[in-house]
């Protein structure tokens, strides 16, 4: 990938994607450092976890949005590049940083609960910067694209990586709340609206500009983009429930295990989640519905439209 960026026209949407691929190649070298100390070692292990979400991951996502919404709304690239510079700089300047969040319960010294705290409760704005970035290029579009379905799974990817990553990620990031939700089910909800938002929502935006001209055509059929509109819809909001029960189910098990006076066990906080699993587990046959559907509307044709050949005339003479 590399290679052909560089053997091509260099964009600024082009090199962001390549400083992100690089960064992601490098960072993940920390994943083969084994020290013996376990302080050093979660340290490192942050450095491959935080910073391919909230550092070199935010610089490709961004990069193919910046892609997509340039060809489906005609949008002038300039505008667009300096979007993307707004976005890039907020990304790494409080990524890089907030990665000290992570570092409050591990050993590491006690400045890191300021250092982490400050700059991570200001990672959502580049997240908050991409969902206005995107749903600006929509509005300033200068041509209705064909393709509907990338448009809608664009915007969603901004709002839902927002919510996940930048809301749900901000509401147990300082240390004094971090103290009592570390491990507990309201980071499942975060890493499950986060994940979804971020990093599954964006594949699926090029995977539904790219696959129709991959298979010789500028779209998909209308009914293929129904089907995938409503696999959108399906998806997103099972995905919005699973979060939201998740949550609940956290709430409770921080009250019943680390606030009150008489805190339980953790297994008998866990029996009186059960409700909370099993609504979460319902969410989740939606969601698969969704991604049966999805996966559906890659075959789906539309329906040949019956001729009316008429009342046959006699030929004139």
């Amino acid at each position: 990938i590399g290679m052909t960026i560089l053997k091509g026209r260099k964009t600024a949407i082009s090199m962001i994607l390549l400083i992100g691929l690089v960064g992601l190649a490098v960072l993940f070298l920390f994943a083969f450092y084994n020290p013996s100390n376990l302080v050093k070692d979660k340290y490192f292990w942050w450095w491959v976890v935080h910073l391919w979400v909230e550092g070199v991951w935010e610089l490709i996502m961004a990069a193919i949005l910046g892609f997509v919404l340039l060809r489906i709304t005609g949008v002038d690239r300039e505008v667009i590049e300096k979007w993307l510079y707004v976005i890039v700089t907020l990304a790494l300047v409080t990524g890089i940083i907030g990665t000290g969040h992570h570092y409050y319960w591990i050993g590491t010294p006690a400045y890191w609960q300021w250092w982490g705290g400050i700059f991570s409760a200001l990672e959502p704005l580049p997240f908050f910067a991409m969902t206005v970035f995107c749903f600006n290029m929509v509005n300033r579009r200068r041509r209705q694209h064909p393709n509907k379905a990338a448009t809608l799974w664009a915007l969603g990817t901004g709002v839902m990586a927002f919510l996940g990553a930048g809301v749900w990620g901000f509401l147990h990031t300082l240390a004094p709340i971090n103290y009592y939700t570390h491990g507990s089910q309201i980071t499942a909800a975060h890493g499950h609206l986060a994940f979804f938002g971020a990093y599954v929502m964006v594949v699926l935006t090029i995977i539904s500009y790219a696959m129709p001209m991959l298979r010789g055509r500028e779209v998909n059929p209308e009914r293929a983009q129904v089907l995938e509109m409503w696999s959108f819809w399906l998806m997103t909001v099972s995905m919005v429930f699973i979060t939201l029960f998740l949550t609940a189910a956290g709430i409770l098990q921080v009250w019943l295990q680390r606030i009150i006076d008489n805190p339980q066990a953790f297994m008998a906080v866990q029996d009186q989640l059960a409700l909370f699993y099993w609504m979460r587990w319902l969410a989740g046959v939606v969601f698969c519905l969704g991604l049966i559907v999805y996966l559906y509307s890659f075959f789906a044709k539309d329906k040949p439209q019956a001729v009316d050949v008429g009342t046959a005339q006699p030929a004139a003479t």
